[in-house]
C-alpha cells in the first residue's frame, strides 16, 4: 500500500519536531519536507506535490495567499490547517482559499491523523468542537451574499440613483432618462423596497453603503427632498 506523503510548515521550532516525529513514526505516512514560512508552502508544493501539507497560519508571510495559490497549483493536494486560532474568519478564509482542514491545536494526535486520513478520502474536516461556529458563521455569510444580490441595483436603477444624488427630481430624472414620471415614481417604489428606505433620501444613503466604489466621491444634494 502506498504511505501518504506529508509535509509540514510551522515556523514553532518544538510544535515542529512535535509534528515531524508524529508523522515519521505514523505507519502509513511519509515525511517529504518541511519548512517554517508561508513562502515554504508554495515553494514545497511546486518541487515536492506531498499528498497533504500541515501548515499554520501564523507564521511570517501571508499564509491564506499561499494556501490560494498552492491550491491552484496543485489542487489533488490536501492543505490541512494546524492552527491556534479560532477566529471563525480565519476558518472560513482558509477553507474558501483552499484548505480541506481547520483543526485546532490543543487537539489530539489522532484528530490531526483523523483530519489528514478524511481529506484523503475527500472530505472536509473540522475540529467536532469547533465546526458549529464555522458551520454558523457559513451560513451568515452566504445569507449576507444572497442579500446583497437580491438588492443589486439594475443599470436603471443606478442612474436614477445617480440622479437623485444630484437632487432632481422625478420629472427631471424622466425627462434626463426619456421616461414617463409615472414610471420613475414605479422606479422609486421598487428602490425603497429593495433597500428597505423610507424616502428619497434613505434611497440614496443605502445604494451608497451597497455599493460605495460605485459611488465614491458623491454625496446627497442639500436641495429639499420631496415625497415620492
Amino acid at each position: 500500500m502506498r504511505k501518504i506523503s506529508i509535509a509540514v510548515v510551522d515556523d514553532h521550532p518544538l510544535l515542529m519536531e512535535g509534528l515531524v516525529a508524529l508523522m515519521q513514526r505514523k505507519v502509513g505516512f511519509s515525511l517529504t519536507a518541511a519548512g517554517s514560512d508561508a513562502s515554504d508552502i508554495y515553494s514545497i508544493t511546486e518541487k515536492h506535490r506531498p499528498d497533504a501539507m500541515i501548515v499554520d497560519l501564523n507564521m511570517p508571510g501571508d499564509a491564506f495567499r499561499a494556501i490560494k495559490d498552492a491550491a491552484q497549483t496543485a489542487p489533488d493536494m490536501k492543505i490541512v490547517v494546524f492552527t491556534a486560532s479560532t477566529n471563525t474568519d480565519h476558518a472560513i478564509q482558509a477553507l474558501e482559499a483552499g484548505a480541506k482542514a481547520y483543526v485546532l491545536k490543543g487537539s489530539s494526535a489522532d484528530d490531526l491523523i483523523k483530519a489528514i486520513e478524511a481529506t484523503c478520502r475527500g472530505e472536509i474536516y473540522i475540529t467536532p468542537c469547533f465546526a458549529a461556529k464555522v458551520i454558523s458563521a457559513l451560513q451568515g455569510k452566504a445569507l449576507d451574499r444572497q442579500a446583497a444580490q437580491s438588492a443589486k441595483l439594475s443599470v436603471r436603477e443606478d442612474q436614477i440613483v445617480r440622479l437623485l444624488l444630484c437632487g432632481k427630481q422625478n420629472r427631471e430624472i424622466a425627462s434626463a432618462l426619456s421616461l414617463s414620471e409615472k414610471t420613475v415614481k414605479g422606479y422609486m417604489t421598487l428602490l425603497m423596497q429593495k433597500l428597505k428606505a423610507r424616502n428619497r433620501l434613505e434611497v440614496v444613503i443605502a445604494a451608497q453603503r451597497l455599493n460605495p466604489t460605485a459611488f465614491e466621491g458623491m454625496r446627497v444634494s442639500p436641495r429639499p427632498q420631496k415625497s415620492i
